[in-house]
């Protein structure tokens, strides 16, 4: 008996998924140079040198059963040290190896966080916009996600529709900042007021309400500005990232979950990990890409080209009249679309070849998502083309 629950997923494929085969397929057909691709979230430039560099001496100068063995179940000592050094030293929090976990990517990470502090029967409160891959992430392991409507002249956070969703079934709310799909980066005043929302709701209930961040953008924010820490609001908070942007390898799948020190039972958390990891086979990520990114964990890709996209996008769409919110990080805009219904807008805008992701997945029907981790000669060549759709069609 095949399970019924993932043959209903065939028919509720990812938008985006398949609107980057429509891309892809349309690219065969006229040359994908001349198809406007804003579909997927993949970065576009080059992994640092430097990362290149310490794969070449791994494999030169280290023995091959331990860049390609096993890591131990809570992954490789050395590695997690690093990092709690790193996090420790950038943000002020003192995080040890045992705070920290390697994962497969932020998704492997989000895996990990959920299961850690949610059963089934328990509801985890994300905002609208979100990532709709939070839906598998939560559901299937049990808890059940629940969206909290977007707050759209800013997305920052919708406090008080929040605060009468919260209640005693509420195990961890899971935030995304810098944000996918809006670009917004959470204030420290939406941080501080989360924190104290998050804290007295804890008292109230009587246990922990823990947060979990999703951060794989961290480094991606304009504006010679850096994205505030949400650990460093509020104690029980358990941080998932991923090398994927910053480093520009997303294909390596590489992460970690790092648990505040602060937090109830940190450690044991973290102890925890490596036993979810046997129940969903999630365990022992690559060992070669563990001790290469140890080694790149205060650098990153060279990521201005994202803001100069961001700039040149966003200059357009307001000189169309669009209602968008200025991005301060990912490489994600979010505007509204010039009709109501975003998915026949962006319907019509592949009669032009510019390929967007219309809002609804992500909760926030009547908008669209552009993903503009493209080249900028290709962003310059779409503006008169994004520019003649609205024209001609609003």
């Amino acid at each position: 008996m095949l399970v019924e629950m993932y043959r209903d997923m065939l028919g509720k494929k990812s938008v985006i998924r398949e609107l980057s085969e429509f891309a892809t397929a349309r690219g065969r057909e006229i040359g994908y140079e001349n198809v406007f691709d804003y579909s997927l979230g993949n970065p576009s430039v080059p992994v640092p040198q430097a990362f290149t560099d310490e794969m070449i001496r791994l494999l030169q100068e280290t023995d091959s059963n331990v860049l390609h063995g096993y890591s131990p179940s809570l992954t490789i000592p050395s590695v997690r040290t690093a990092v709690a050094e790193s996090l420790k030293k950038r943000f002020g929090i003192p995080y040890e190896m045992d705070h920290i976990f390697m994962t497969s990517g932020a998704a492997g990470a989000i895996a990990h966080a959920v299961r850690m502090i949610a059963k089934a029967g328990d509801e985890i409160l994300t905002f609208a916009p979100f990532f709709p891959e939070y839906h598998p992430y939560v559901d299937h392991a049990g808890p059940v996600l629940k969206v909290v409507p977007a707050q759209t002249d800013t997305f920052q956070i919708n406090f008080a529709a929040f605060e009468e969703m919260l209640n005693e079934k509420t195990a961890a709310v899971l935030i995304n900042s810098p944000n996918n799909p809006s670009g917004v980066v959470y204030s420290e005043e939406t941080l501080t007021r989360l924190a104290q929302i998050l804290t007295a709701r804890s008292r109230e209930y009587s246990h922990p309400i823990y947060l979990i961040t999703d951060e794989p953008y961290r480094e991606i924010v304009f504006d010679g500005k850096e994205a505030p820490c949400p650990s460093k609001f509020y104690d029980n908070t358990i941080m998932c990232y991923s090398f994927s942007k910053s480093l520009s390898i997303p294909g390596e799948r590489i992460g970690y979950v790092a648990v505040n020190p602060a937090c109830e039972e940190a450690k044991t958390l973290i102890q925890m990990c490596g036993q979810i990891s046997r129940g969903i086979g999630h365990n022992c990520p690559s060992s070669i890409i563990q001790l290469a990114v140890a080694k790149c964990l205060d650098i990153t890709a060279d990521l201005s080209v994202y803001e100069r996209n961001m700039n040149l996008i966003y200059d357009e769409l307001v000189s169309l009249g669009a209602q968008v919110v200025r991005p301060g990080g990912t490489f994600y805009i979010f505007p509204k679309a010039p009709e109501e219904d975003a998915v026949a807008f962006s319907k019509k805008a592949l009669k032009y070849d510019l390929v967007l992701v219309p809002g609804d997945s992500f909760g926030a029907p009547g908008f669209y998502r552009m993903a503009y981790c493209i080249a900028t000669e290709k962003v310059e060549r779409s503006l008169p083309v994004l520019r003649r759709f609205i024209r001609e069609n609003y």
